[in-house]
Parts: C-alpha cells; structure tokens; sequence
C-alpha cells in the first residue's frame, strides 16, 4: 500500500470534508458548494455544520423550507453537526491569547471562545435538541465557530457527551477523556480580505504538493467562498488533487476505526 493511499485508521478515512455555517440564509451558496462536492467525491459523504440562528437574524424554523431541505440532507447521508448557536463573538475577553485568537484568527465569529460554561452548555443543549428535532437523528458532534473554544466550551463538550468535536488542528472525542482521533491542519478559505484571500490560496496551493507525503487531510469551505471565484477555483483544484490520493468518508468512522 503506498503513502497516497494509506489510511487514517485500519479502515478509516484519509480525506474529510464540510461546509460550514448552514442556514436559511445560506441555502443558494450551500447548493452550490454541493455540487462541487458531489462532482468530485461522487457521494454524500461530507458533513455540513449547522447555525441554528446565524448572527441571531436567521433562525431555524421546524417545519420550514428550510428545515424539510436539512432533513433531506440527512436522509441522503451528509453528516450534520451542531455548530454554535449565533456564530458571533460578543464575549468580553479577559486574556491577552483570546483576545489575539478573537481579533486575528476571524472576523468576530469565535462565539464560544470567550463564553462560560453554563453559557456554553446552555447554548450547545438547545441548539442540540433543534437540529436533532428537524433532521431526525442524533448529530455527528460539535464543532465551533471559527474552530475556537474556551474552557468553559471544552468542559460542556464533555458533559453533554458530544461524540465528536474539531478544531484547526484535531479532531477528537469529548466523551472519551478528548481522546485525539485525527491530527493536521484543515484546508480552508477566507474571503474578507485581499490579503487573506491571497494568503489561503497559497496555502491550498502548498497542501496539494504535500499530499502525497501527508495522506491524512480535511477540508472545510464557508459560504462566502462562492464571491470569490479564484477561491472556488482553488477549492475546485484541491478536491481534484485529494480525490487521486485519498477517500474522502464520514467524521463518525473515525470512532469506529480507533
């Protein structure tokens, strides 16, 4: 078995894949990025990461349009994760590594950087028991805005026994002592910014050069990526190069193969 193919687990999947920030007001850039997805992996397998009520302007509504399509999506086997509850960050922070995180790794969106735990847990729980009631199945697990968590995050993941949670770098499971179930930076893009436009292509550019040295990779697009099209370029170009050096599976595998 050569390095190209070998994979994460005895069985597990090389190659993840999701749409982040999925919502009523994002349903045209979520088809699009879609279609993307299932021209090049051929299969619903990927996750989409789901805001119960975007910047507190777009709410999930059971029994919606919206909310018919979620559950369809379901049905057809994306993976759906619960992700934060309004996305935004309006936390004061105390120190001086959360502020930095809050000012330079987003755009005012790490909303559970800086929330307590009883904050943290309460807005996990409903927005859990929301997604849950509209899709018709248990989610795949938590994954936070912008990929930032603070303490009071971290320790409400464990106690709401959240099988699966990711950041920039890992994924691992929350009920099992945090036990790391994949390793490396996740492939993403950022549209806000001439310069940070430029900086994520870069680095898209060098992650396909690297794949067949590092198998093992995830991939994470945002619906503002569509405004941009050297980014869906980009994001074109590195699901070609992934799909000749890995399988792209389900986050839940990763459970079933460690």
């Amino acid at each position: 078995m050569t390095a190209t193919t070998r994979p994460q687990g005895p069985k597990g999947p090389s190659l993840l894949a999701s749409i982040h920030d999925v919502g009523p007001r994002s349903e045209g850039a979520v088809d699009q990025l879609s279609e993307l997805f299932l021209r090049h992996i051929g299969a619903p397998r990927y996750a989409m990461l789901v805001v119960p009520d975007h910047w507190g302007s777009a709410p999930l509504v059971p029994g919606s349009p919206f909310a018919t399509r979620l559950r369809g999506w379901a049905d057809s086997g994306i993976e759906m994760f619960l992700h934060g509850w309004f996305h935004k960050d309006v936390s004061e922070h105390a120190s001086a590594g959360a502020r930095f995180k809050a000012r330079h790794m987003t755009a005012g969106e790490g909303e559970f950087l800086g929330l307590d735990y009883a904050t943290a847990r309460d807005r996990m729980a409903r927005g859990r028991a929301l997604v849950e009631d509209i899709i018709g199945r248990p989610v795949t697990g938590f994954i936070a805005p912008a990929w930032l968590y603070g303490d009071g995050a971290r320790e409400a993941l464990r106690d709401l026994d959240f099988a699966l949670a990711e950041d920039h770098f890992r994924v691992w499971a929350p009920q099992q002592a945090d036990r790391v179930l994949a390793k490396g930076p996740v492939i993403t893009w950022a549209s806000r910014s001439k310069s940070r436009i430029a900086s994520s292509l870069a680095v898209a550019a060098l992650a396909r050069t690297l794949l067949p040295r590092r198998p093992a990779m995830r991939l994470g697009v945002h619906p503002g990526d569509i405004t941009v099209p050297a980014l869906l370029t980009s994001i074109d170009k590195t699901l070609g190069a992934l799909t000749k050096g890995g399988r792209f599976g389900q986050y839940r595998e990763l459970l079933e193969t460690h």
